[in-house]
Parts: structure tokens; sequence; C-alpha cells
């Protein structure tokens, strides 16, 4: 179920200059890099790009989901880390995306980590906002 506006409690803003190739700033100055193509994709390389941002941002969330979801079950999840890989390609529609997320969670066996991971993935705004629209898989 989608929130309503009067449910928000934080907005980020960023505004980006000249798209995959220029700049993106925060409003409030904390974020402030230059962006290019990857060299993969024809670009220099000599920045950052949307896909490693992208994946900082879901890696954190989800981070803070897992962190959420074991708290709720009682499991120590300390030392946990979650990367995740975002890949661009072309698809029917011209680029598309794909994510890995993968948890290192040391503290717990591999099947309590795996349903930790799996109930993150349920409660993570990011996985929310994605379901649907572009494949993630678990690890």
């Amino acid at each position: 179920m989608p929130i309503q506006q009067s449910d928000v409690q934080y907005t980020a803003v960023a505004t980006a200059e000249n798209g995959r190739d220029g700049r993106v700033a925060t409003d409030d100055g904390r974020l402030d890099v230059i962006v290019n193509p990857p060299k993969e994709m024809g670009g220099s390389g000599a920045g950052t790009n949307p896909e490693q941002l992208f994946a900082a941002g879901y890696s954190a969330c989800f981070q803070g989901a897992l962190g959420v979801v074991a708290r709720e079950r009682g499991v120590d999840v300390t030392g946990s880390t979650v990367t995740a890989k975002v890949g661009i390609g072309r698809n029917d529609e011209g680029f598309g995306l794909i994510v890995e997320i993968s948890a290192d969670i040391p503290s717990v066996d591999a099947d309590t980590a795996r349903s930790l991971v799996e109930q993150a993935h349920q409660v993570c705004p990011y996985s929310k906002a994605t379901r649907g629209n572009i494949t993630v898989t678990l690890a």
C-alpha cells in the first residue's frame, strides 16, 4: 500500500545537471558528486555513476531492514554486511536494471540467515519500490 503525503517523515532532494555525464548534488550540500557513465557503456568512468549510487542506497536500506527483522526475532546480526550489485543493460524498452542482494551474517546459521534476508526483502522500502519492476535476486 502506498504511503500518503501526510505520512512522509523525511524527503531527500537531489538535482542532476547534464544527466549521466555531469553532476548530482543534494539540496543540503552533503552530497555533491561528478557522475559519468562507466567505461563499459562508453563513458570516461572518471566519476561515480547512477548505478553505484543506487547500489549504495539499496544496500544501506536493506541492511537497515535486516536489522529491524532481526531485532523483532531476537536475533543478533552484529557484524553483518549487505552488498547490492546493480547491473544495467538493454531491454525491449531501452535500458533496465537488475539487482543482486547478498548478505553476510556471520553470527547465524545459513537457514536463519536465508530466512532473515527473505523477510528483510519484504519490508525494505527499496525492495518494495522495485518489486515487479526489476529482477532482484537474494544471496
